[in-house]
């Protein structure tokens, strides 16, 4: 069943909103203040405060923060701030959670002991507590899930909120992509993979580690097909493994990868798709689990604008698509894990 994808909601490196992300799609910039070499890339929440009220944000955390600004931005670009919203669900896809919180909630117990860890830390590091949140300050009453199922979190999410459309169970769905960084997870990649930690992401270089840690949330307001779709239609969600069953791809759809400079990944996009036909766009957002989320919004922009955005410069491709205009060519959004998982993506408009 398709669905129609009638609002996006975004905050990454980039800035805030759909607007910031097709500047940075035409710019191929990130804002230097929200990306550095100790920290990656990070994403602002400042604009909350339009939808939310400070005092109503008080306990909640920043992941959940990133989650309820797009949320907000995705249902006010689908023009639904006044309607009933008692037959929306909520789906998150996440690979990590909410990384800061959990740390945070561990520190509190390794301190403190049991009786004296933080409760408002371990409410808040439950994975579903940002999906909680949203459909909370969204009224959006009806059943909400969060998936986690690291690089897969987005596709198998997707699987989720096609199957409550088709069987009515829902009228719409505010599906969005959530990760978030931290000093801890920065250690961590740091030990792993010491200097190729530092950049610049280069996705096209499938041999090389050139992944940069990045965050932020994305949401898309999802509907059963409909006449009416401004940023187009997913035709259809499609899991598995390559070397279990292989994908056999066409060379005239155009397709944006997830490769986003991480070696064990990026070394199965060669395998699948020539990169005459593929584009990446990990430099304006970063590596993170949840990021096949960001290149779903990218592609529903790209719907919306009739355009195919050139790489960023540090992309790293040798022979890069320029910007052109997207005719009936199909487009697709791919990601693949470490193991030769992948999610694929088709759109049309």
């Amino acid at each position: 069943m398709r669905m129609a994808i009638q609002g996006v909601g975004i905050t990454g490196a980039f800035g805030t909103g759909v607007d910031a992300l097709r500047t940075a799609l035409q710019t191929g910039q990130v804002p230097a203040e929200n990306k550095t070499a100790e920290n990656g890339y990070q994403a602002p929440v400042d604009k909350l405060v339009d939808f939310i009220p400070k005092r109503a944000l008080r306990r909640i955390d920043h992941f959940s923060k990133m989650t309820l600004l797009s949320a907000s931005l995705a249902i006010q670009d689908a023009k639904l701030e006044t309607a009933d919203r008692s037959r929306m669900g909520v789906v998150i896809a996440t690979g990590y959670g909410t990384l800061q919180t959990t740390f945070k909630f561990l520190d509190s117990y390794l301190d403190y002991g049991y009786a004296c860890s933080s409760p408002t830390h371990f409410s808040n590091s439950v994975h579903n507590a940002a999906a909680a949140h949203v459909s909370m300050q969204m009224q959006a009453t009806a059943p909400s899930l969060t998936v986690t199922q690291f690089e897969m979190s987005v596709a198998s999410a997707l699987l989720s909120a096609q199957q409550w459309l088709a069987e009515g169970r829902v009228d719409q769905v505010l599906f969005g992509a959530v990760d978030e960084s931290c000093e801890v997870l920065h250690y961590c990649r740091n030990q792993f993979f010491g200097a190729g930690e530092q950049g610049p992401i280069q996705p096209f270089a499938f041999d090389k580690q050139s992944a940069v840690a990045g965050e932020g949330a994305t949401f898309l307001l999802l509907t059963a097909d409909s006449e009416a779709a401004p940023y187009g239609f997913i035709d259809s969600v499609q899991m598995g493994n390559h070397t279990v069953s292989p994908l056999q791809l066409s060379n005239d759809e155009l397709f944006i990868i997830g490769a986003d400079g991480h070696r064990q990944c990026s070394s199965w996009y060669p395998q699948a798709v020539s990169d005459s036909n593929a584009v990446a766009y990990a430099p304006l957002y970063g590596s993170f689990l949840a990021a096949a989320g960001f290149d779903l919004a990218v592609a529903a922009v790209s719907q919306r604008d009739e355009t195919i955005y050139l790489c960023p410069e540090s992309s790293g491709s040798v022979g890069l698509l320029p910007t052109q205009k997207l005719t009936s060519q199909p487009l697709s959004c791919l990601k693949f894990d470490g193991g030769g998982n992948y999610g694929l993506i088709r759109l049309s408009r």
